[in-house]
């Protein structure tokens, strides 16, 4: 079955670019949105926001989505969905937990819970056009999830009552609990005075007496399906009679072929036996089949999807597939490897133009995964980028179209704000991934934190990139075919120490050393008992030569060390060049350093390199590499999205890097700008990454560059790798 998804996928993601011009429809994304945009005048621009639970109009225009930290539910205007527009944010005095759009309503329940022992909450209903609150229902608890029914008639609410993780380690019975109220609806307008609670205690094996309802779906017919999280159980309720006519346990899988330890690499040989589901998100696929997203809350999560029919028939099991399919991307989340994994957490469901979808979201790898329903087993058909965290997601069928809610915001830290993401179904190729990894050795190839680039010396197209300190237990030399779309990584090298992996190396760059091996740069960081220092790296990858720093250098270290290193001239004339990201303690304000360093002679030398100015945060060096007659250098500031300003190559001439005694007055080169890497950081529709951290020319002249994903820690674990286009210079 894995092997099927596998193949499957690979067709996709590995299409010729000369494909016929009736090409197969495909999702791209075609805009991001920040919903720190929709802040009102009066909120500093750091304040706090989430895009969570999304819906969308009637019509298909306006998106709608809950933003608990903010208190408020936002709107956007998708009448050109390559432009989308903020509309603002209604506070609603509480935490909006769900939006569903229903005419021209949006009905958003809102969790007012004193405490956990305490909970409570409402339903608002809010007109779309005004952004006015025209009712408001007490839901006597808290409630999670909402849906509506297809004929419009009524609203299931999941009333969690969710318990304190910090009582008991987590465990459940806490009371109070929870139950499912259904509300009559009319003209999209609820009735508060019909409201029905439903009982869903005695249903479950694990904590009958405390069920804590978590997402709602319903059918055709009107039948209301409900996860029960905690209690690893899915129960049916008809909407109409507000009676449970079904109910049975989400159950058991076993996993194979995963990485479930956070060690600091990517190993995919492990496994799992009788792991509880634990879903989230829940869909109705027809009248009779159900899918569920197996996040996993307190003892369980699987890492997979499953489809059930109405009696709790296991039809189709994910298992780890997905998971490893997510690892080929280079988005596997290591930090959550002993946990959950990719944990996938949300879905959305729906036909276009008469194929049906299902759409997985995994919250911690920030990927959604398109599947076709075929009525048997789904087919993997796509993996979207998503922001960090996706957390909701709506399909707009009429137009197309395709979103997604991510609800992390690292603005405070200086990182990605929370983001809407908008997809459209069109013919075409998908223009993510841009790099993926076959298998090695009958297993997956992880990847990510690529840092350094290089060109093979006897093949046009093959390159090799390193990875950073982020595997710190796996360093790694990965060798990349740019000839297939998109670019694969077809082997790795594995960097080791007397035959052991080498600890304690920041890899952020590599250069060939003429014999078939490699010269790498490591950075150094203190606080992590990581020298800065070169390494000479035989053709199998064992370290040959350590090169510590003079003490000389050394002596006005910063953490902010070597960020790449490349080769210039051959023999006993041969030169290691090594930029220096950012300013040491003597270096003069605006500038940076690079450093030489002869092999033979053991001679150290430096020139000062002059930045450019930041408009906010920094401004540093992430690459260098020799071509012709020239170096090549990355200089990028540190931020992100709207407010990235720098993400520039320049160069200097080979002629004019003429290093002086370190210590000594150093000699300031002159740079020429000769490629801004901003409109490239854009093709994608994301929002601009920041770390730009590799460049380089295969052995025909072509140039390349990749972006370092951190790991997916903190980030989307989007890497860009892309050809790069270089104008023309005297």
């Amino acid at each position: 079955m894995t092997f099927r998804i596998h193949a499957a996928l690979t067709a996709v993601l590995l299409a010729s670019v000369a494909a016929p011009a009736s090409a197969e429809q495909v999702f791209n994304r075609i805009a991001s949105f920040p919903v720190a945009s929709n802040l009102p005048a009066d909120k500093d621009k750091l304040t706090t926001t989430s895009a969570e639970i999304i819906t969308a109009s009637e019509d298909g225009n306006t998106l709608i989505y809950s933003d608990s930290p903010l208190g408020a539910i936002g709107f956007i205007d998708i009448t050109d969905p390559k432009a989308p527009k903020a509309l603002g944010a209604l506070f609603l005095d509480g935490e909006p937990t769900s939006v569903a759009a229903v005419g021209s309503k949006v009905l958003a329940a809102v969790n007012t819970s004193e405490s956990y022992v305490k909970p409570s909450g409402k339903l608002n209903v809010v007109d779309i056009a005004s952004k006015k609150i025209e009712a408001t229902c007490d839901l006597g608890g808290q409630p999670d999830s909402i849906a509506i029914s297809k004929d419009k008639t009524f609203a299931a609410i999941a009333i969690e009552n969710e318990r304190d993780e910090d009582v008991n380690d987590g465990a459940i019975p806490q009371m109070p609990v929870g139950d499912l109220v259904i509300v009559s609806l009319k003209d999209g307008a609820a009735d508060c005075a019909s409201i029905k609670h439903v009982s869903l205690t005695g249903l479950a094996e694990i904590a009958p007496e405390d069920p804590e309802p978590e997402f709602v779906a319903i059918n055709d017919a009107g039948e209301i399906a409900v996860t029960l999280q905690e209690n690893n159980h899915i129960a049916i309720i008809d909407g109409k009679t507000a009676t449970v006519v079904g109910h049975f346990s989400a159950g058991k899988t076993d996993l194979e072929g995963i990485d479930n330890k956070t060690d600091g690499q990517l190993s995919f040989t492990g496994k799992a036996e009788g792991v509880l589901r634990e879903p989230d998100a829940i869909k109705w696929l027809d009248n009779n089949r159900l899918v569920i997203a197996n996040e996993g809350d307190w003892k369980g999560g699987s890492r997979s999807f499953t489809i059930f029919d109405r009696t709790g028939k296991v039809l189709y099991e994910s298992g780890a597939s997905l998971e490893r399919e997510i690892a080929r991307i280079g988005h596997f989340p290591d930090k959550r490897a002993k946990s959950k994994g990719v944990e996938l957490e949300g879905m959305e469901f729906a036909s276009f133009n008469g194929q049906n979808y299902i759409f997985i979201l995994s919250e911690r790898a920030s990927v959604v995964a398109v599947y076709k329903d075929t009525g048997a087993e789904p087919q993997l058909a796509q993996l979207l980028p998503s922001g960090i965290s996706p957390e909701g997601a709506v399909a707009i069928p009429g137009r197309n179209l395709f979103a997604t809610a991510n609800e992390v915001d690292l603005g405070e830290d200086g990182g990605a704000r929370s983001h809407v993401m908008i997809y459209e179904l069109a013919e075409g190729q998908p223009n993510y991934p841009t790099l993926v990894s076959k298998d090695v050795d009958g297993n997956v190839l992880g990847w990510g934190a690529l840092s350094g680039l290089v060109g093979d010396a006897e093949k046009d197209g093959i390159l090799h990139a390193v990875s950073d300190s982020f595997y710190g237990m796996q360093p790694s030399i990965f060798t990349i075919d740019t000839t297939r779309t998109p670019a694969e990584i077809t082997n790795v090298l594995r960097v080791t120490r007397g035959g052991q992996p080498a600890q304690k190396l920041d890899i952020e760059g590599i250069a060939l050393d003429g014999k078939g091996g490699f010269w790498l740069a490591s950075e150094g960081d203190a606080s992590k008992l990581v020298g800065h220092g070169l390494y000479s790296v035989s053709a199998k990858g064992e370290i040959k030569t350590e090169i510590g720093l003079p003490a000389d250098l050394l002596s006005n270290e910063s953490r902010y060390g070597f960020e790449g290193i490349t080769t210039v001239g051959s023999g006993d004339d041969l030169t290691l060049w090594m930029a220096i990201q950012r300013e040491w303690k003597d270096d003069p304000k605006g500038t940076v350093k690079l450093v030489s360093y002869k092999p033979k002679s053991k001679e150290w030398g430096a020139v000062r390199y002059p930045l450019e100015k930041a408009d906010a945060g920094w401004v540093g060096l992430s690459e260098i590499t020799a071509h012709g007659d020239y170096v090549y250098i990355i200089e990028r500031d540190n931020q992100i999205g709207d407010n990235a300003r720098l993400k520039k190559l320049y160069r200097v001439a080979i002629a004019d890097l003429k290093p002086g005694k370190i210590g000594s007055e150093l000699p300031l080169v002159k740079k020429e700008e000769v490629h801004d890497f901003i409109p490239d950081l854009k093709v994608t529709n994301g929002y601009v990454l920041d770390k730009l951290e590799g460049f380089t020319f295969d052995k025909s002249g072509k140039a390349f560059a990749v972006t370092d994903n951190d790991g997916i820690d903190d980030s989307s674990g989007e890497t860009l790798f892309f050809p790069v286009e270089l104008k023309a210079t005297n």
